[in-house]
């Protein structure tokens, strides 16, 4: 059976982490390790040059003093072998467009990813039934579990207030709700699957700077 790690921002208390646990039950072995408390908008900060103590709460289940990329860190150190898949969610709240920048639900997938492990950041519209939102996180866990993902690509999965039925693959957008982007899908009803990358470097624009390098020893050379 497949181990599957699962975690949040918003607190191992959380509702939507109970009905993500309950909905991948039927497809894997789940372990919770998760922050003791809210740690929404924390991004992607981890803790140094200190200890980062947690609690085992059931066999199952471990709260962190820590952020939601700590939890990832911590529970690759507690087993011995890595878990199959890492699900980041349900959050209480859409991560879209440049929010992610923000997200400590999207950074705990993306330090599962750093580590080699495939991952999932799941969100929800604040007054969407979370049941609903964690059904189609298990759905979308299978496929990845059976599929897999690119290195280093996670997938950042956010549901709508009242769902269509239907999924729609986008990118990641900005406020206003642009063709085929995450804040368009959600506003038609769609689940948003958008597929992010670790390596945030432009390739699209290294043109525009190929240049500059030489420039730059040139002003060196002639000590302008």
């Amino acid at each position: 059976m497949h181990r599957i790690l699962i975690t949040n921002d918003d607190g191992i208390e959380s509702p939507a982490l109970e009905a993500l646990e309950a909905a991948l039950f039927a497809i894997g072995h789940v372990t919770v390790v998760a922050p003791d408390r809210e740690r929404s908008a924390t991004s992607h900060g981890i803790t140094l040059n200190q200890p980062v103590p947690y609690q085992q709460l059931a066999p199952n289940r471990f709260a962190v003093q820590g952020t939601p990329a700590d939890c990832i860190i911590s529970a690759l150190r507690m087993f011995p072998e890595p878990p199959s898949l890492v699900i980041s969610g349900v959050n209480r709240g859409s991560n879209l467009g440049s929010d992610i920048l923000y997200s400590g639900t999207v950074a705990a997938a993306s330090e599962a990813a750093l580590q080699g492990v495939p991952a999932i950041a799941v969100s929800a519209h604040s007054r969407a039934d979370y049941a609903s939102a964690a059904a189609v996180a298990a759905r979308i866990a299978a496929q990845v579990l059976e599929h897999g993902l690119p290195p280093d690509v996670i997938l950042n999965v956010n549901y709508p207030f009242e769902w269509n039925g239907e999924f729609r693959l986008t990118r990641q957008g900005r406020r206003s709700p642009e063709p085929l982007t995450d804040y368009e899908a959600l506003a038609l009803g769609y689940v948003s699957i958008c597929p992010l990358q670790i390596n945030r470097t432009a390739h699209m624009h290294f043109e525009h700077f190929t240049g500059w390098t030489d420039q730059l020893c040139a002003v060196l050379r002639d000590g302008v």
